[in-house]
């Protein structure tokens, strides 16, 4: 018993992922990071949940659900800053605590990660699949409903335009990550622009009665859940968090960073700030239009808005560039999922297949995995499903990284490197991170949580069937000076 916790509690050397994910081309800069980080942040969220939140628990305090889940991600996200200026490895979260905690609770927390991935892609692709459906219906386009929806809503069988959005973002990411994030920086600027007309058309139908009353009533909704007051707020909390988790996705793919000591935490604060301010934003302009009660079941918000007010061309103008900014979040997504896969496979953890790269150096066989999964997911399970589990999986890896703080600390310029950016107020916000992840997490409706538990079952038993055998970590014959000098 004694070998077999000494086992799970064995810490990674750092090196060894270091000299692991060397062949990992280095050339995303801040300006990639902060592209890949927006792209996901202001992703099928921003065009939905806004609506979704505010008529389901908050109403018009919907901007206050997404300021307090921005502060709770900023808190982490300084973490998250650190911990990849000193350990810019492929997995982010995975990898830091096999280093600092050891292989088996590095394991959980990256099969947590995992979850998020997955979900979040097929997350992605109902919303963005929503969206397209709202784009064609005004020309009187109309697919059949056996191939419009996912399994069970509305007489659906399976999401055809989220399958072939996921398909087409595998074909954008095989071609390299320069050739990616060319793509992805002209798509974050055409989403930005459709986010700022938005704002600025829809301010002009702006009515300040909408707003009134800014905090309704508590009441309990048909399905058990709050509505309005402190406790609504705190339900919209604990659906929308998802919409800030594309700070991890950057940190996921730090070991593909030119000088990560300064782009990773530029990147990962950078994009959460800016983030921020356009949920607020739009958040404000959209339950100032319409009555948030209109927004029940809206999948897309923004463009029945601007439709409604007559503005029937700028909707489709708006709703067509958001559709293909959409991808972006997509590409973030499966590129740090796929990454994730790859250092499961890195460490044979999971079949070694898993962390081989291609001729272009890119984790091809990991890629194919969550393509597969997220084809799945995306053509089966409606969005408003998905998205307190993507949440789960977050928090799970948010406390755990928050906790981790402490021994990095302690390691930092003695067994590890020194980092470049250093979390202000040390040690009190890495705390105040976790106790706010956690109080987050609480707020998950039950399923989310009886999935959690499912899902973290299914990885002990990965673990020990497979990975506490085969898990490697050891260091090649490379010296501590070459090792060192890659980092």
């Amino acid at each position: 018993m004694k070998n077999i916790f000494k086992k799970m509690n064995e810490k990674v050397d750092f090196r060894f992922y270091a000299n692991k994910d060397q062949k990992l081309e280095k050339t995303l800069t801040v300006k990639d990071f902060l592209a890949l980080g927006l792209g996901t942040i202001l992703s099928t969220s921003i065009f939905t949940l806004p609506g979704v939140v505010a008529a389901n628990y908050t109403g018009p305090a919907v901007v206050i659900s997404f300021l307090l889940a921005a502060v709770v991600a900023g808190l982490v996200a300084m973490n998250y800053a650190e911990m990849a200026s000193v350990l810019p490895f492929a997995g982010s979260a995975y990898s830091w605590i096999s280093v600092l905690f050891g292989k088996f609770w590095g394991w959980v927390v990256g099969w947590a990660l995992l979850a998020e991935y997955l979900i979040a892609v097929a997350f992605v692709a109902a919303g963005l699949s929503a969206n397209v459906k709202g784009l064609i219906s005004p020309l009187g386009w109309k697919l059949p409903n056996a191939i419009a929806y996912p399994l069970g809503t509305n007489g659906g069988v399976f999401d055809l335009i989220a399958v072939l959005v996921v398909a087409l973002v595998t074909f954008i990411l095989l071609r390299g990550d320069s050739q990616t994030t060319k793509v992805a920086n002209v798509l974050v600027v055409l989403k930005l622009l459709a986010i700022v007309t938005f704002v600025v058309v829809g301010a002009t139908a702006i009515k300040a009665q909408n707003y009134v009353p800014f905090f309704p009533k508590p009441h309990m909704n048909a399905d058990g859940t709050m509505f309005g007051g402190w406790q609504g707020i705190y339900a919209g909390i604990s659906t929308i968090f998802l919409s800030y988790i594309g700070f991890d996705s950057i940190a996921a793919n730090s070991a593909e960073a030119k000088n990560p000591q300064k782009t990773m935490p530029r990147g990962i604060i950078g994009s959460l700030i800016i983030g921020t301010m356009f949920f607020v934003a739009v958040s404000l302009v959209l339950v100032g239009m319409f009555k948030y009660s209109m927004y029940a079941g809206n999948a897309e918000p923004v463009g029945w808005a601007l439709r409604q007010e007559g503005h029937v061309i700028i909707a489709s103008v708006v709703q067509a560039v958001a559709v293909v900014g959409m991808l972006v979040a997509l590409i973030g997504m499966m590129m740090a999922g796929s990454r994730l896969i790859y250092s499961f496979g890195r460490d044979k953890m999971l079949p070694k297949s898993l962390g081989k790269l291609n001729k272009k150096n890119i984790p091809a066989n990991a890629l194919w995995i969550i393509t597969a999964v997220g084809i799945v997911m995306g053509a089966i399970f409606p969005f408003t499903f998905l998205a307190q589990l993507i949440s789960a999986g977050t928090l799970i890896a948010f406390m755990a990284v928050s906790l981790a703080m402490y021994p990095l600390r302690k390691r930092e310029g003695k067994t590890l490197p020194t980092a470049a950016y250093r979390q202000p107020f040390f040690p009190i916000l890495p705390i105040l991170g976790f106790l706010g992840s956690l109080a987050v997490f609480m707020g998950l409706d039950i399923q989310a949580k009886i999935y959690s538990v499912i899902w973290f079952l299914i990885g002990v038993i990965i673990y020990f069937a497979y990975g506490y055998r085969n898990a490697d970590s050891e260091l090649p014959g490379e010296s501590d000076e070459e090792i060192e000098e890659n980092l």
